[in-house]
């Protein structure tokens, strides 16, 4: 039960991941959150675009996962492996707070499903 709830909360982030690289990016919201100018933000609304779409299909192999019931463990354990991945890299290449709020929900994920 613990280890659903905490895969939900990694796919409930990365839906709003999603939402904020592809609909808010060139916004004050999304210039604020990700602590950017007006021009870096139009200039690559693109990309964040296409940052934001992977995010959403980390999310819906998460929420595939937990649809699955005891069944959709591999693919949960899966999907969080992958969520780890990108946010060690993200913590290690952009910014250490990825470490925090992207790959420590996955490895608590991770670590209560496989335990």
């Amino acid at each position: 039960m613990a280890a659903n709830i905490v895969v939900a909360l990694v796919a409930l982030l990365h839906v709003w991941f999603l939402v904020l690289e592809m609909f808010l990016w060139d916004t004050p919201t999304g210039r604020r959150t990700f602590k950017l100018t007006p021009e870096f933000s139009a200039a690559s609304k693109v990309l964040a675009a296409n940052q934001g779409l992977y995010n959403g299909f980390l999310a819906a192999g998460l929420i595939w996962g937990l649809s699955l019931g005891n069944a959709g463990a591999s693919v949960k354990i899966f999907f969080l492996a992958c969520v780890l991945i990108a946010g060690i890299y993200g913590g290690l290449t952009a910014s250490r707070k990825i470490l925090l709020i992207q790959a420590l929900p996955a490895l608590i994920g991770l670590i209560l499903l496989l335990a």
